[in-house]
């Protein structure tokens, strides 16, 4: 049961109206309860889908290793969804939340990820070497740090909501990087 208010669609103004009445999801519904930050979360997760410094398979991965990281149940289900469609099977999905990858791109992404995560962005010069020798570019760094905030207040959120899942269930994770 929700802890917070939750906006419904019919009650919904501005931005917010706009929004739920084609994504009325749970976490939305919620954030929609203070319309400012509201607007400015739903414009900072569009220019993190939209940036394409990484894919957004690449961006997903992300996503779904913070999500972990965090212990987001809403945000793990939510962006298991969201890697789905960006062609990331649940195998793929499955192991990114434990720090893994199929390929040594993806795996210094989140060998990366991991890094900024665990140091509050304090990498070290060789950290940040080898998530460019493997193609990245400063452009995918500051994505990596938008993706892992916006994970980290999505989760802060839910975990004070309580918010309920809306999304199909996704399997524990029995190990993390």
């Amino acid at each position: 049961m929700p802890r917070l208010t939750l906006i419904e669609p019919k009650d919904a103004a501005g931005d917010a109206a706009r929004i739920l009445a084609t994504a009325p999801i749970n976490i939305y519904k919620g954030i929609a309860a203070n319309p400012e930050v509201f607007t400015a979360f739903i414009a900072f997760m569009r220019s993190i889908a939209t940036s394409g410094a990484i894919s957004k398979a690449e961006k997903e991965l992300v996503m779904l290793y913070a999500a972990e990281q965090r212990h987001c149940g809403y945000c793990v289900a939510a962006h298991t969804r969201v890697a789905a469609g960006a062609g990331v099977n649940g195998e793929r999905a499955l192991d990114a939340r434990r720090g893994r990858a199929g390929n040594a791109k993806e795996q210094a992404l989140l060998d990366f990820t991991k890094a900024v995560m665990d140091k509050n962005g304090g990498v070290s010069d060789a950290e940040l070497a080898a998530f460019r020798a493997a193609g990245f570019d400063d452009r995918a760094a500051i994505e990596v740090v938008a993706a892992i905030t916006a994970m980290t207040f999505t989760a802060l959120y839910n975990h004070i909501n309580d918010t309920v899942v809306d999304f199909p269930a996704v399997p524990e994770v029995t190990h993390t990087a």
